[in-house]
């Protein structure tokens, strides 16, 4: 993209330099001096603790062909082209776009944002729809998939990528073949613009409760920061169980103009409904009710709140102009997502073993809730809680929570960080014995947690192994180690069998 026309598209001030005329084409954008490559411009954003413009030489030395801020400091120099904007932040995104040929205007973009049920919504809907005949990519926490159904990581670790990458992955679908997105938008990447140069079509909206808000500082910022994706879809789906945020989020739609479908898994009045649930030990069923008819549905998970995950999905899809038939069809074949409610193998005399990824008290009560109502014997959970700045008022509510809707707990780790394990554990303690509560042990090594819990565990009894769901890796310190819950649970169940 030619220099004079990226500074056209940020209403930004060009400043040039002699040898550097307005005629420098500009490949690429990063905001990390390191990621630099020639022929890209350099984002100098100023953050809490450092500002960009410091590394403005080091991405100079890489190859850089434009810096992009908000103005050079007090006695700092620039040999190469500066565009002034007013925000760098939004710059980034809106250069990344930019340049990558705004793919998403190229594709019908669903996004799915909310507290719980993200990630299990938004892979329903990628399923729905490429079920149903529609080449789909998927951008979420598990990773991106083009059409062809690899999953792939991007090269960095956020819940969503920054705004390089996302067009980056945005551009590969679109020359993929791919006609529909699935963007999974966290609170983080609406709050930071790393997904503001998404032209969303549709804003799937599951809930609300209190998580992040070492980030967001209230609930109110929280709220505001994820109901980014109502005010710029151009038609959301909206959660009539979710009070009362709610009834604020169709006020957004209606200031903005834009259209909104409604669902309620819990009996209230909305376009989608579903009714007469009947929880299984392998699926769930349900009559749905929706603007173009009703239908028998069933969706082969366990968890009661799937029933709200999947009406979200169908009403999202729904509105790229897919029938409740095709739907209903599609949704019976769902093969699941890996951590979230999913189920492991086992053998007749063992207990049921589930590995979610609930973490916080709101989730992981919905959690335990749904899969007691299915258990035959007792209820276990082993759980732990983040550690570092990473939202320790939740530790306390997690011990209170599980302890009192199971019968047996293990308190453990999980990513404890440099924050020392025994105050994490303390903490979940506390939270129980305050309670009242003393149906709970400690074990902080995870291995040994889910070992003590599969052994112990009746042959009729559920264990719940919450918390880490599918990630790959376990940080304990300073160091990260491979780690998958999964393969840890049917570790235990072997040496229970004696094979291990």
């Amino acid at each position: 993209m030619q220099l004079h026309a990226l500074a056209s598209a940020l209403d930004a001030e060009l400043v040039d330099t002699a040898d550097h005329p307005r005629g420098d084409v500009v490949t690429g954008v990063s905001h990390q001096s390191d990621w630099i490559r020639p022929g890209q411009a350099f984002v100098a954003i100023r953050g809490a603790r450092f500002d960009g413009h410091a590394f403005v030489d080091d991405a100079i030395e890489r190859g850089a062909v434009a810096i992009i801020g908000e103005g050079l400091p007090d006695g700092l120099s620039c040999s190469i082209p500066y565009l002034r904007v007013a925000s760098a932040r939004a710059a980034l995104a809106d250069a990344a776009a930019a340049i990558m040929g705004a793919p998403s205007a190229k594709l019908t973009v669903l996004g799915v944002t909310g507290t719980d049920g993200k990630t299990t919504t938004s892979c329903l809907a990628l399923h729905l729809l490429r079920e149903t005949g529609a080449p789909t990519g998927l951008l979420s926490t598990i990773g991106y998939q083009l059409p062809d159904g690899v999953l792939r990581q991007p090269p960095t670790h956020f819940t969503t990528p920054e705004a390089p990458q996302v067009q980056q992955i945005l551009r590969d679908m679109v020359e993929a073949g791919a006609s529909t997105a699935v963007v999974e938008s966290s609170s983080h990447a609406l709050a930071m613009d790393r997904v503001r140069g998404v032209q969303y079509d549709i804003g799937i909206w599951t809930n609300l409760t209190g998580e992040h808000l070492d980030f967001h500082g209230t609930m109110e910022q929280y709220f505001a920061d994820k109901a980014k994706l109502v005010r710029r879809a151009a038609h959301s789906i909206l959660n009539v169980d979710d009070q009362p945020w709610f009834d604020q989020l169709v006020q957004i739609a209606g200031e903005e103009g834009h259209a909104f479908t409604t669902y309620s898994a819990e009996g209230g009045e909305a376009d989608w409904r579903a009714i007469d649930i009947v929880e299984g030990p392998e699926a769930l069923t349900f009559t749905v009710h929706s603007p173009s008819g009703s239908a028998e549905a069933t969706l082969p998970m366990v968890g009661r709140f799937n029933v709200a995950n999947a009406l979200a999905a169908m009403a999202g899809v729904s509105a790229t102009g897919v029938g409740l038939e095709d739907l209903v069809a599609a949704l019976a074949t769902f093969p699941g997502v890996a951590g979230r409610m999913e189920m492991v193998e086992r053998r007749e005399g063992e207990p049921r073993v589930i590995v979610d990824f609930a973490h916080t008290a709101p989730s992981l009560e919905k959690a335990l809730s749904t899969v007691r109502v299915t258990t035959e014997g007792e209820l276990w959970v082993v759980l732990g809680s983040a550690g570092g700045p990473r939202d320790p008022s939740k530790r306390a509510p997690l011990g209170e929570c599980s302890t009192r809707m199971a019968d047996h707990v293990v308190f453990t780790e999980e990513d404890h960080r440099t924050t020392p394990l025994q105050e994490i554990l303390d903490e979940m303690e506390r939270g129980a014995r305050e309670a009242g509560r003393d149906n709970y042990v400690s074990i902080g090594d995870r291995t040994e947690a889910i070992r003590h819990a599969v052994r112990e565990a009746g042959p009729l009894d559920t264990v719940v192994l919450a918390g880490k769901g599918p990630e790959e890796t376990m940080e304990r310190g300073e160091e990260l180690f491979p780690w998958a819950e999964i393969e840890e649970a049917r570790r235990a169940l072997a040496i229970r069998r004696g094979e291990g």
